[in-house]
């Protein structure tokens, strides 16, 4: 696996302060209907994947062909991209199923990476 530069270490750094966030505003919540009928928790989740897309897609070609077999940063940025485009079309079961099937793994990959 190819060393993250400083710049692909700082990306990684702020995708792990939003992983911890969105675990933070969805503690409270049993359901994806719960964390829905809350707006202003809902809208903090997506701001910060919309953040976790972004710092993905400043990642250098380099890192993300390095890291592809454990983290699918295309996949990433494709949700960053349908939350920005398509806000008000956002399924928040889907939403509710990737926080909890696909962060844990992605933030201890990224732990891996950076510790």
């Amino acid at each position: 696996m190819h060393s993250p530069s400083h710049k692909d270490f700082a990306c990684l750094l702020n995708i792990l302060e939003s992983l911890s966030k969105i675990k933070t505003y969805i503690s409270q919540y049993k359901n994806a209907d719960e964390l829905q009928d809350d707006t202003k928790s809902f809208d903090a989740v997506m701001m910060n994947f919309v953040v976790i897309g972004e710092m993905a897609e400043k990642l250098s070609e380099t890192f993300k062909l390095s890291t592809e077999s454990k983290i699918d940063w295309h996949k990433i940025k494709g949700f960053r991209n349908i939350i920005a485009h398509n806000y008000f079309g956002i399924d928040v079961e889907e939403v509710w199923q990737i926080i909890h099937d696909s962060l844990l793994g992605l933030e201890k990959n990224i732990k891996s990476i950076t510790e």
